[in-house]
């Protein structure tokens, strides 16, 4: 599979990313394991997953994406293939819609935790928060990258002229970009 650079890094990524949003949940164990095998075989590294997943489904809560992607990558020792991107934003039971510093970094360890790994490749503001200061989420983002947990950050569901102020933000602060957009 080809690949191509991500965003504003030096990153390669495999030229699809793989969408993991009903890993688990509506996509039974079986079936997933079967996807994301063939995905890794024709030569895909990039999966991308989310905290919520797939929360809306009857049933489900959230967080069942991850950890059966975390199931995968240990049973398949496929760690050091991939580049795994999340999210955290939106509301899932127990935790609030929102990009406050608390909640980036409390979801960040949960969703180490489900998938089993120490750092997460990229990590996504999954939506807008306009009642907390952009410079707080930047400086959220920033002690995650700093301690290691996750190496880039990116931007889901934005608005332009917001994206323009988290890039104006960080430069201004010195903080770390969003590296890409989704």
């Amino acid at each position: 599979m080809k690949s191509v650079r991500l965003g504003n890094t030096d990153v390669q990524v495999s030229v699809l990313c793989l969408g993991a949003m009903y890993f688990g949940s509506s996509i039974d164990v079986s079936t997933s394991y079967q996807l994301l095998d063939q995905y890794l075989e024709a030569g895909g590294s990039f999966i991308d997953t989310a905290n919520i997943y797939a929360r809306w489904v009857p049933g489900y809560v959230g967080g069942e994406s991850e950890t059966l992607l975390g199931r995968w990558i240990q049973e398949r020792k496929a760690r050091s293939e991939l580049f795994l991107a999340s999210k955290v934003g939106f509301e899932m039971p127990g935790v609030e819609r929102g990009l406050r510093a608390i909640q980036i970094e409390e979801e960040c360890e949960k969703t180490l935790r489900r998938l089993k790994i120490d750092t997460i490749d990229l990590y996504y503001a999954h939506c807008d928060d306009r009642h907390t200061p952009m410079e707080k989420t930047m400086e959220s983002f920033a002690r995650l990258i700093k301690a290691g947990k996750v190496r880039y950050v990116g931007a889901s569901n934005f608005l332009p002229w917001r994206l323009e102020e988290a890039r104006w933000t960080s430069k201004a602060h010195r903080l770390p970009e969003y590296c890409c957009i989704q």
